[in-house]
């Protein structure tokens, strides 16, 4: 399979728009029979979580399953989970196109979608209608708009997409690092997320909540960021997001656009560096999901290794095809067996200690 995506699929494919190809894989995945073909299992996966059993650790990152169409299809190609979203309380149309560039040699992409989404009511009622196989999360933004650039606005419409899932998906996660939005990234100043939480905690919501970070901020900040979190029992944190630096040490390719944030390969060692540093700081205390940069088991098992309970990806899919989540499953259960570890949770943060 992976020798007919690399040599078939993906040279077509990206002949086209990358946002094109992104609607046509949305479009198949609503279809696509319920069979399991890259599904793998086996019981050193599996955990369970904050109250959520994972039958493994890979799940699909928010972002490319923006309106929750496809939740059955990303079980049956193997994720052990998905975060649905970032949804914002209105309907976004998003930024103008072009907003997706790929940058093959880099082997990452250049987003700069601007959360669009179709709103908190219309996903909502979506989900409501269906059971799933895999737990998902609902990412959580706040809408793309100048009106949301005042801080209480900005609060004040995080809370109301949190009330409207306050029942739907396993977890809620409040995305405070999205790169392409009006305002910039409010929410990444401690004093300002702690006015979120404050708001957020007042819901009462039962479900557990991670708080999505920047693998582009100073650890300094990212400490008081950590104690804000700890001091409102956040349960978790995402480790990280898209990066707005363009290093030209991992950028390969000649021509990047200046706007959006880069996914892929070149967010790996940032990631990967966050992901330790938070572990070292309040792993006693926050569960951590490893994100940017995963395109094998031993990028997987590095951050788990790091730190991280759980990762995710969505860059590595699209440049190595839909096999890889089995792949890594495989690769995962192997490289715990070699290191003498009988299941992954003896694994965590053992690079660290």
């Amino acid at each position: 399979m992976q020798w007919l995506y690399q040599h078939f699929c993906k040279p077509i494919l990206f002949r086209f728009d990358p946002e094109r190809v992104h609607r046509f894989i949305l479009a198949v995945g609503r279809i696509i029979p319920d069979i399991g073909v890259f599904n793998y299992h086996h019981p050193a996966l599996e955990q369970t979580i904050a109250g959520i059993s994972f039958r493994n650790p890979v799940g699909l990152s928010a972002g490319f399953d923006k309106n929750g169409q496809i939740i059955r299809a990303i079980g049956t190609i193997g994720f052990g989970f998905e975060e649905v979203g970032s949804i914002t309380a209105l309907p976004c149309v998003g930024n103008p196109t072009p907003r997706l560039w790929r940058l093959p040699k880099s082997q990452g992409i250049v987003v700069h979608i601007g959360l669009a989404n179709a709103g908190a009511e219309a996903i909502a009622q979506r989900l409501e209608r269906h059971t799933y196989s895999i737990p998902f999360g609902i990412s959580i933004a706040k809408t793309n708009c100048q009106a949301t650039v005042d801080q209480a606005a900005g609060i004040a419409d995080y809370l109301v997409t949190a009330q409207r899932f306050r029942t739907i998906g396993q977890y809620n996660t409040l995305n405070v690092s999205c790169p392409n939005a009006f305002g910039g990234e409010p929410f990444h100043q401690p004093a300002a997320l702690e006015a979120l939480l404050v708001a957020y905690d007042q819901l009462h919501i039962a479900k557990p909540v991670f708080i999505k970070i920047s693998p582009d901020l100073d650890f300094a900040v990212v400490d008081q960021l950590l104690a804000v979190m700890i001091r409102h029992h956040v349960t978790g944190v995402i480790c990280g997001n898209l990066t707005k630096q363009r290093d030209h040490s991992v950028l390969r390719d000649e021509h990047i656009p200046t706007v959006g944030g880069i996914s892929g390969k070149p967010t790996r060692a940032k990631s990967l560096a966050l992901i330790r540093h938070v572990y070292q700081q309040a792993g006693q205390h926050l569960i951590i999901i490893g994100v940017g940069g995963i395109f094998s088991a031993e990028d997987a098992y590095e951050d788990i290794l790091a730190g991280a309970s759980l990762v995710q990806l969505i860059t590595g899919m699209i440049y190595q095809g839909p096999q890889l989540i089995g792949q890594i499953n495989r690769g995962l259960v192997r490289l715990l067996q070699r290191d003498g570890y009988s299941h992954i949770s003896q694994a965590i943060g053992r690079a660290i200690l």
